[in-house]
């Protein structure tokens, strides 16, 4: 018996939507990675981009466990010299929600060409609204 070994022909994408209400950023960034990479499929190969659309909704009603809100900073450098930013995450979640959703859901994939691919089929919205109806896509629970 050989083994199954997917390929760029055979995979079959399908689309999921996500609602971050009341869930934890972690707990939904692994959901939203491992739906991506495609790791819930019993086609799952390493080498070959075989997951799927991640739609999230309500991304602004993302939970922080603890005192991550007043303490988790986030940084990044403007490329001048010192010119380091850095933003708490309670000022980061009032203004973009939808940011800090795609950075957690971004830091779980793959640094290489499968992770930048399956990161363009991530969509976030801080609301309970999003524009892929005509896709149909799946609720899925976690």
């Amino acid at each position: 018996m050989s083994t199954y070994m997917a390929n760029a022909q055979t995979v079959e994408r399908n689309w999921y939507v996500l609602d971050a209400a009341g869930k934890t950023l972690g707990e939904l960034a692994v959901e939203a990675a491992t739906l991506l990479r495609g790791k819930h499929k019993v086609t799952y190969t390493p080498h070959v981009d075989c997951g799927d659309h991640v739609v999230i909704v309500n991304a602004s009603k993302v939970v922080l466990t603890g005192r991550k809100l007043e303490e988790k900073t986030y940084y990044h450098h403007t490329g001048y010299i010192g010119h380091m930013k850095s933003v708490k995450y309670g000022t980061l979640m009032k203004t973009k929600p939808c940011f800090v959703v795609e950075h957690a859901v971004k830091g779980m994939l793959p640094a290489n060409t499968l992770g930048r691919a399956a990161f363009n089929r991530l969509h976030v919205y801080a609301g309970p609204e999003h524009k892929h109806q005509a896709q149909k896509p799946e609720a899925r629970e976690f």
